[in-house]
């Protein structure tokens, strides 16, 4: 049985910086790819990954089973709606992405035309804000590389220099070391 089949053990997480870097590679990726609605779907997937490394540094799961009075199974919520719950200062950002997520999915289902190559490039543009904003949110500090050339995204902090600069505090942040 594994986490996504028995209730009691919880889903793996990535911890929010190894999440970050995802969200880089996919945006990388994205500025790389002609087709215009495979760029606005690796975009939005890097959004994705921001939302999913905020929620990783925020969220609590919510108790399951008889005796928490929480139903066994909730209907599963959308990241973005979770993103605005756990981090209302970002909101606005979180109805933006939820708003292109149909047009996200059309693009990955390989619909022509569904995203002009101006629709892809401006959700790249406004993914690499949201990254930035997020960042900032959670202590981090901006300037990850911008290639893809990371051999191991869960070894990031012994290979690029970042360190921890509040250990055991609630959230924790990152700054440049040499």
């Amino acid at each position: 049985m594994t986490a996504a089949t028995d209730p009691a053990r919880p889903a793996p997480t990535r911890p929010a910086p190894t999440l970050l870097l995802l969200a880089r590679r996919s945006l990388d990726e994205a500025a790389d790819t002609p087709a215009p609605g495979q760029r606005y779907a690796l975009a939005h997937l890097a959004a994705l990954r921001t939302a999913a490394a905020v929620l990783a540094r925020r969220a609590r799961p919510a108790p399951a089973g008889p005796s928490s009075g929480a139903p066994r199974r909730a209907r599963p919520t959308s990241a973005w709606v979770l993103l605005a719950d756990i981090a209302p200062e970002l909101a606005e950002w979180a109805g933006f992405f939820a708003a292109g997520a149909r047009k996200r999915a059309a693009a990955e289902a390989g619909l022509a035309g569904v995203v002009s190559p101006r629709e892809a490039d401006d959700l790249l543009r406004d993914t690499h804000r949201f990254l930035a904003v997020v960042e900032t949110t959670l202590g981090l500090e901006s300037g990850w590389p911008s290639s893809s050339g990371w051999a191991d995204p869960t070894s990031w902090a012994d290979t690029t220099g970042w360190t921890d600069t509040t250990a055991g505090a609630g959230t924790a942040g990152l700054t440049a070391s040499g």
